[in-house]
């Protein structure tokens, strides 16, 4: 015999089916606090049809920020690309080549580029 008969399983699944029918699903929060906004102002801007919102005519004022990070990232870039021109040769090609050559030398295969 069964476990479950055939007809209480058939009947325990159409009650479920019809509970979750009748039943409305609600979505809580994690937070037990209610939900805020947390901004400052309102967040659109509305266009004004001139490009980055300065009218013909008009001279641009710099923000206070922009020199320095002007200067400071095209400095970094042109620091970097000195740097990156005085960087040692750390490859294993150039590695093995001076390699081989200090063993040729060191059997007598190759003269001694350093002798002459």
């Amino acid at each position: 015999m069964p476990a479950v008969r055939p007809n209480t399983a058939v009947r325990a699944t159409r009650a479920l089916q019809q509970k979750q029918q009748k039943s409305t699903t609600s979505v809580r929060s994690f937070s037990a606090t209610s939900r805020t906004s947390s901004s400052h102002g309102p967040q659109f801007d509305p266009p004004s049809g001139w490009l980055f919102g300065v009218k013909p005519g008009e001279k641009y004022q710099k923000e206070g920020w922009e020199g320095p990070f002007f200067y400071g990232f095209c400095g970094s870039l042109a620091l970097a690309a000195v740097a990156y021109g005085f960087k040692p040769d750390t490859s294993i090609q150039t590695w093995a080549l001076e390699e081989a050559r200090r063993r040729l030398e060191a059997e007598g295969i190759l003269d001694d580029h350093e002798k002459k």
